[in-house]
């Protein structure tokens, strides 16, 4: 496994005053076509029990991921849903959406999470929302007989014998997601995915790659372009996979538009402004 650079998640605040683990994107650097993955991880309630109100989107897709605790989703196409813990959403916000992610009043034993903002090329940021979640069909995942899971939150994935495809297909950018649980003293070995960005995100737990360096939770490695997965745990790790196309595109972001152009997010502004993204 051949590794380019590897990137910290920061401490920041986000919606009402949650805590969240940041690494963002906005420069098209290093993530491309990812923006900015988000982990919320706390078992103080204070951390998280503001939640994110009501607000827009242009121009991005979020992907969003519970392990622990979760969220009510709402928004102005008239979807409500509960995300609890294994649960995936996906939102592909295109010419605007307006919704809230409030916690469950049973995340109040703690909140372990994703949300993730995928690009859309600049041809697609205009079309109109779309939605989907797994709730009703969960995302599929294999343990081998080493006790190693692979858990396919987006596109299809190959792990051993097992071609596991989740209900998630329609990703901006081919982007594919899937969440790798390593008992302690195991390792994974996926062949080279197709797509030309590959990054791990460990979430739980540490790595011990091969010059038995430890790499910990809360850091991101991004791997060279057709390189293999090969990862190995002394004491046991989460490791979220998250892979895509770079769009090579110019990026204008301001808060919740990422556009192609200044003039465009403007205009994004002003259409919120004027009430066109409805409400919840």
């Amino acid at each position: 496994m051949k590794i380019s650079k590897i990137l910290t998640a920061y401490a920041t605040q986000d919606g009402d005053g949650v805590s969240i683990s940041r690494i963002p994107g906005f420069d098209g650097k290093y993530l491309d076509p990812f923006l900015m993955i988000d982990e919320l991880k706390s078992d103080d309630k204070k951390d998280y029990m503001g939640g994110f109100p009501e607000h827009p989107h242009r121009g991005i897709e979020t992907f969003t991921y519970i392990l622990k605790g979760g969220f009510e989703h709402r928004d102005q196409m008239g979807n409500k849903e509960a995300i609890k813990a294994g649960d995936v959403q996906w939102m592909s916000t295109g010419r605007g959406v307006m919704h809230s992610e409030m916690p469950l009043a049973d995340a109040i034993d703690g909140l372990h999470g994703f949300q993730i903002w995928i690009n859309m090329p600049s041809a697609e940021k205009m079309r109109d929302s779309r939605y989907q979640d797994t709730t009703k069909n969960p995302a599929p995942s294999f343990t081998n007989t080493q006790g190693v899971t692979l858990k396919a939150l987006a596109g299809s994935w190959q792990f051993e014998s097992e071609t596991l495809a989740s209900e998630l297909q329609s990703l901006a950018a081919n982007a594919a997601l899937a969440d790798i649980t390593l008992p302690a003293g195991k390792s994974i070995y996926l062949e080279p995915l197709s797509q030309q960005k590959v990054m791990l995100y460990i979430h739980s737990g540490s790595l011990i790659m091969s010059d038995n360096q430890t790499i910990p939770a809360g850091k991101l490695l991004i791997l060279e372009p057709g390189s293999d997965i090969n990862i190995s745990s002394e004491h046991g790790a989460g490791v979220l996979v998250l892979a895509g196309d770079p769009l090579n595109q110019p990026i204008a972001h301001m808060g919740p538009f990422v556009m192609t152009t200044q003039a465009e997010v403007q205009q994004a502004v002003r259409d919120y402004q004027n009430g066109e993204f409805g409400k919840i």
